[in-house]
């Protein structure tokens, strides 16, 4: 199963990651990181299919996929 990892540090809450996710499974949190900025949450790990489009989208690396295939 894909292990969906976020730096929440990393993120800037700019959001480009959440349409793209053809699971629409992203969102953004309401909890803040150290620098203030909210950030993206996965909502079901168990529903990711590992297309890493979330993580092609990110600026600033904050996601990465892991998969055990």
């Amino acid at each position: 199963m894909p292990e969906v990892k976020i730096d929440k540090n990393k993120c800037k809450a700019c959001g480009l990651c959440i349409p793209v996710c053809p699971k629409k499974i992203l969102k953004m949190g309401t909890e803040r990181n150290d620098y203030g900025n909210c950030y993206v949450l996965c909502t079901d790990e168990t529903s990711c299919i590992a297309c890493c489009l979330c993580a092609t989208m990110c600026p600033d690396w904050a996601i990465t996929i892991q998969d055990d295939k």
